[in-house]
């Protein structure tokens, strides 16, 4: 799986590396490539999983802001309901393609 923008790749992992979260693909977090992200101020919180830190996707000059979010410690109980540990993988949205 990949995770582009703007004609670069912002993350790849197999398939069975990644995982699901309501419709979601979240990257492992080795996966991401650093020099496309740069740490976003913003946050937001879900009620089972728990507060999400967000990136900007920055390619060639251009950014997206808050284009891809992870859950750095998520709340007790969610890696129960996920299935497995989560806790820094990286999922996007604004327009990053996942495929």
């Amino acid at each position: 799986m990949k995770a582009s923008w703007n004609g670069q790749v912002i993350a790849s992992a197999k398939y069975e590396d990644t995982v699901s979260i309501e419709g979601n693909s979240y990257f492992p977090p080795e996966s991401l490539n650093d020099s496309l992200v740069a740490e976003s101020d913003a946050t937001t919180t879900c009620p089972w999983k728990g507060e999400a830190h967000y990136f900007d996707v920055v390619v060639d000059g251009k950014t997206n802001k808050d284009a891809a979010w992870y859950y750095p410690e998520p709340k007790d109980g969610s890696e129960d309901t996920v299935g497995k540990p989560f806790a820094g993988y990286v999922a996007f949205w604004n327009g990053v393609e996942v495929e």
